[in-house]
């Protein structure tokens, strides 16, 4: 197993060089590289909280509320998650069609959901830690994440995984299995598939107006998720290789909104509700193309992607208070309808090495165009749903939200990478991209190294980055009912959103420099330093909060109304704004080193911190002079992350034995929280300064070979049961929810423990991609 690790600073990387040669200890940009076998070490069935654990400038949503809790993404450097980009086989992935709602960093983010792709089809994952956006297009402002699937080889794989929290809740088990079969001398076909379902957990507190521990709304919903994947490919002639991959996954989850007490609706609940939020949801992504080489000198690649997501919402025992009022009926059970995401990208990519007489390499020039056609759609709900002021938990969508948006992408670029010197490296790269919807866009990046010696190199990278607003920012809707307040997501070109001061949506702008070495003193001993600085202007938030009477007259405008459970000033109403100007300052930094003990044992050692610094410089007025972020908003994007995170551990390995440990130091955070009672409840202006002290949370794994074939581990995430900070009763809703929910450490689910077993086809053999 720790061979295997140490392999990933030599592996052949294709994220963010377009050199074919080059390995992550070589790249002029900083690349981890995480392999299957460190991904599986991890025992978490999903590849999000797996790959968290593993690099520290990774960050993770702690928990979601409402749909929010299901969008499994992950995000670089202290931004948010569709400030990243998310390629799966170097083919650019479609994102979420749900936007996430949860109060927090992430706020008004729709990214990609990579629990979507089975972790058993991966082979390795290339996490790019630099701006990208002249190499890949909008999104890569904060860095790219490779996701690289099994190909070739005749080899079988299984794991099935048991446990569950040390509450005793949250059971968890996940099956997978990946075979691939040899189509002849000259292709293959690898077929994955992985079934993962969790119970939910409870973590609620006391309910404040009765007393008694019975709203367990806060904690991991229940999910169950299947997913597929297929990677194929066939050479159909001694230059050209045609293949395919494709992903397909369904996920069915439902969680708990706020109890509703007796007085509610007696006459239909009368021992009070629970409305059930509940979430089908269908993704697939299928890529085809055609490869070779002899084109007059060129490699080239053509092929085509295309990929969708669609989400329905549903409530189980709610009611609509409103409806029964006027009509003495009310469904309990309701589609509150969905949201729908397709984007079909074409590509045309060709290489040439090209000899020159005055450089010490040959100069590897890469041209390229892109084609992308992105669609979104919102479909209303049943008429139960919406009328008179809708149900509770989700007010549905009404024929008004209906949308139906398209954009189209053109996009060109090139890039240029050589040696100047036999030890100076260097590559530039420049792009043009027109949005039908957003204008024209110019990016460049420029990156270089110098080898001083074989053991130690200098490395920088200046670029400018570039993010179109997502369709989903510009046109999601979404009224959240809770038993006394309410919180509506309009969309900015909505009459609600005109009223209280939008403006039409703006891309994002950036200018990221970094700036490091890459070292290795003793053999075996491999460390890298790098430094960043980006800076983002026109960043998208969640901005123009408004509540109270102002709020109830802009949801008006639109034909919409709250329920009378909802006091005014507790009604909320945001849309998405161009809100602020930010700087992220930081420093990447990883060791490993590999001690052999002799007699076939060794012990490879790793330790790895992210620092991480994000300040607002500016803050925008809305259309009627008013701050479009107040200061918990400023907190969300400037402290709720962790100042640090650090990782240490290593991988024992001796015979059949070996033992992984590792311990993680999450930084403190700094929350401004609102307050649910007292004389500032509700308040816009008002929060409570609460620090977050720094947390460690202990990874534990001891496997054993049973035999060739078979590999038994017993581990446990968070060994000492670690929990996020307490906040104040006043700080709470209804006394449900105990824990910070917008600091960016650990989770909240505690300690969990779980078996694994692995099972190996005898005799199998695994051919890495070599394109």
């Amino acid at each position: 197993m720790d061979a295997k690790a140490e392999q990933g600073a030599s592996q052949v990387v294709v994220t963010g060089t377009r050199d074919p040669s080059i390995s992550a200890r070589q790249s002029a940009s900083p690349v981890v590289v995480v392999s299957a076998e460190e991904l599986r070490a991890t025992g978490q069935p999903d590849l999000r909280d797996a790959l968290q654990q593993l690099a520290p400038s990774l960050s993770r949503q702690v928990m979601g509320l409402d749909q929010s809790s299901l969008i499994n993404a992950i995000s670089l450097r202290g931004l948010t998650a569709d400030q990243t980009l998310v390629l799966v086989n170097g083919k650019r992935r479609h994102p979420t069609s749900a936007v996430n709602l949860n109060p927090g960093p992430q706020q008004g983010t729709a990214p990609v959901d990579i629990d979507l792709i089975p972790v058993t089809a991966i082979e390795r994952v290339e996490i790019l830690q630099d701006g990208a956006a002249a190499l890949y297009g909008s999104d890569a402002i904060a860095g790219v994440i490779n996701i690289i699937l099994k190909g070739a080889g005749s080899d079988l794989s299984a794991q099935a995984l048991n446990g569950q929290t040390y509450e005793g809740d949250g059971f968890t088990t996940s099956d997978s299995i990946s075979e691939g079969f040899n189509l002849g001398a000259d292709g293959h076909l690898r077929l994955s598939a992985e079934v993962v379902h969790r119970d939910r957990t409870d973590r609620s507190g006391p309910d404040t107006r009765t007393g008694l521990s019975n709203n367990p709304a806060i904690g991991s919903p229940r999910t169950t998720r299947i997913t597929t994947s297929l990677d194929a490919a066939y050479r159909v002639s001694s230059s050209v290789e045609a293949y395919a991959f494709a992903t397909y996954a369904y996920r069915d989850a439902a969680r708990l909104a706020y109890r509703r007490l007796p007085t509610v609706l007696p006459a239909v609940h009368p021992n009070g509700f629970q409305p059930v939020e509940t979430v089908s949801e269908h993704d697939f992504a299928v890529t085809g193309g055609l490869r070779g080489d002899g084109l007059l000198g060129w490699h080239w690649d053509l092929s085509t992607t295309y990929g969708g997501d669609r989400i329905a919402l549903g409530l189980d025992e709610t009611a609509n208070t409103g409806l029964y009022a006027a009509t003495g009926e009310t469904p309990t059970s309701v589609d509150i309808g969905s949201y729908r995401h397709r984007q079909w990208t074409n590509t045309l990519d060709l290489r040439q090495p090209v000899a020159l007489p005055f450089l010490a390499a040959p100069l590897t020039l890469a041209l390229g165009t892109e084609y992308r056609r992105e669609t979104y759609g919102i479909d209303p709900g049943e008429p139960g749903s919406y009328l008179y002021g809708g149900t509770e938990g989700y007010q549905g969508l009404s024929p008004d939200n209906r949308t139906s948006a398209s954009r189209d992408v053109e996009a060109a670029y090139i890039d240029l990478a050589t040696r100047l010197l036999p030890a100076w490296q260097v590559d530039l790269a420049g792009r043009y991209e027109h949005y039908s919807d957003a204008g024209d866009t110019l990016t460049g990046k420029f990156s270089t190294r110098y080898d001083v010696s074989d053991r130690f190199a200098l490395r920088g990278t200046v670029s400018n980055g570039f993010r179109a607003p997502t369709l989903a920012q510009s046109n999601f809707t979404s009224i959240v009912v809770s038993p006394t307040y309410a919180n509506a997501q309009v969309a900015v070109a909505s009459p609600a959103a005109r009223a209280l001061g939008a403006s039409p949506l703006r891309p994002e702008r950036s200018i990221n420099y970094s700036g490091g070495v890459v070292a290795r003193p003793v053999e075996n001993f491999d460390i890298t330093v790098d430094a960043y600085q980006i800076r983002i202007r026109d960043r998208i938030i969640a901005g123009g909060v408004y509540n109270g009477q102002e709020a109830l007259d802009a949801l008006r405008l639109q034909g919409v109304a709250l329920p009378a459970t909802v006091s005014p000033e507790s009604a909320t109403v945001q849309y998405y704004a161009n809100g602020v100007r930010t700087r992220t300052r930081g420093l990447d930094i990883t060791a490993r080193y590999r001690t052999v003990l002799g007699a076939g044992s060794s012990v490879l050692w790793d330790a790895a911190a992210n620092i991480n610094k994000t300040k607002v410089t500016r803050t925008g007025l809305d259309r009627n002079g008013n701050p479009l972020l107040n200061a918990q908003g400023i907190g969300y994007l400037t402290t709720a992350y962790p100042a640090s995170k650090i990782i240490v551990g290593g991988m024992f390995s001796a015979d059949r034995w070996s033992l992984a440990l590792h311990e993680i130091r999450y930084g403190r955070t700094r929350s401004q929280l609102t307050y649910y009672t007292g004389p500032d409840a509700f308040s816009n202006d008002t929060f409570r300064d609460l620090v977050n002290r720094a947390r460690w949370v202990t990874n534990l794994e001891v496997g054993y070979d049973l035999s060739s074939r078979l590999r038994a581990s017993i581990g446990a995430n968070n060994l000492f049961n670690s929990y996020p900070s307490r906040i104040p009763l006043e700080n709470s809703y209804i006394g449900a929810a105990r824990y910070d929910t917008s600091s960016q450490q650990l989770g909240q689910d505690g300690g969990f423990y779980y078996l694994r077993l692995n099972l190996r086809a005898a005799g199998s053999t695994n051919v890495s991609k070599a394109d």
